[in-house]
């Protein structure tokens, strides 16, 4: 089974319908090789299907990250970006300052999990964060 005939079977079992639009727009994202914004899938999709409207990307986007198959995460701009989840988790560490990014080793929010359950009863949504900050090399540089 292909990757994309098992998640139309996931999307299937939870009652969702299937569209040629939605497997487009599932598609984009799977295939994106990282982090892709809601433009830059409309624009994909729009390429094999030029008459796919705006709302429908948003709203399969939120139907998949519901289902906790996508994403969403903040990177520092104004736009959010997209992600397929991998089994293996990972966040990152973005420098306010020269813009670079460094992975995040999902251990330190399966910690963050694990105290939160302990402490609250709270069974956090921890799948994939970006944390804001200046990094070593700027914080050397600038003397900040």
């Amino acid at each position: 089974m292909t990757c994309e005939q098992a998640t139309a079977q996931t999307l299937r079992d939870s009652g969702h319908r299937l569209t040629p639009q939605r497997l487009m727009i599932l598609s984009a994202v799977r295939h994106a090789g990282g982090h892709v914004s809601a433009a830059a899938v409309i624009g994909q999709v729009r390429q094999s299907y030029p008459y796919v409207d705006a709302s429908t990307v948003y709203r399969t986007l939120s139907v998949l990250k519901e289902m906790r198959l996508i994403s969403e995460t903040r990177m520092g701009g104004s736009e959010s970006r997209y992600e397929w989840i991998e089994q293996v988790r990972h966040h990152h560490l973005i420098c306010r300052v020269c813009d670079r990014a460094t992975q995040l080793d999902h251990r330190y929010m399966t910690d963050l999990w694990t105290a939160l359950r302990g402490d609250y009863g709270f069974e956090a949504d921890l799948d994939h964060f970006a944390i804001i900050g200046v990094c070593a090399g700027c914080l050397a540089g600038s003397g900040e």
